[in-house]
C-alpha cells in the first residue's frame, strides 16, 4: 500500500475513533500531497514524492518546535511535536551515525578527498548516491570532521 493509500486509510482510522489531533495532522499532510498532485497535474503521488514532502513537513515541524520553545510557548509546542509524531510514522528510518560514518569515508576514499575543501564534493556524491536513507546534516559534521 502507498504511503498516500496509508495517510487516507489513517484518516478515515481517526475520524472513527475521533482523535482530533491526530486527524488534524493527516489532514494536513494530505493536504501536501494533493498540492503536489496538483502541480504536477497527475493522478497519483509517488512514494519517493511523498516522502520528500514528509521530510519536508517534519522540518518545518521541527524549526517551528525550536520557536516555541524558545520562545516558552508550551502550547504550540505540544501542537507541533505532535504532528511531528505522526509525520515520523510515515517515514523510513534514516542510518545511524555508525552507518552514516562509514558511508561517509567510503565517499571520501572513492573520491580521494584529502581537505575541507572537497567537502562539496563529497556531500554532492554522498547525497546523491543516499538521499533519503542519510540525514545530511550529520552526514556533513562527519563529513568534515574526517577532512579535518
Amino acid at each position: 500500500m502507498s504511503i498516500y493509500d496509508q495517510i487516507n486509510e489513517q484518516m478515515k482510522t481517526a475520524m472513527r475513533a475521533r482523535d482530533k489531533e491526530r486527524l488534524g495532522a493527516l489532514r494536513g499532510i494530505r493536504t501536501v500531497f494533493i498540492n503536489e498532485r496538483k502541480k504536477n497535474n497527475s493522478d497519483t503521488v509517488t512514494d519517493a514524492q511523498c516522502i520528500a514532502l514528509l521530510r519536508t513537513l517534519a522540518k518545518q515541524r521541527k524549526d517551528s518546535l525550536q520557536s516555541y520553545t524558545a520562545a516558552n510557548r508550551e502550547d504550540l509546542a505540544a501542537v507541533e511535536r505532535s504532528e511531528l509524531a505522526v509525520i515520523d510514522e510515515f517515514l523510513p528510518k534514516l542510518a545511524d551515525d555508525e552507518t552514516t560514518r562509514a558511508l561517509v569515508a567510503a565517499v571520501i576514499a572513492q573520491i580521494g578527498a584529502t581537505d575541507v575543501k572537497q567537502l562539496g564534493r563529497v556531500m554532492g556524491m554522498l547525497m546523491k548516491e543516499h538521499r533519503g536513507t542519510i540525514d545530511g546534516g550529520l552526514a556533513k559534521k562527519i563529513a568534515a570532521e574526517l577532512l579535518a
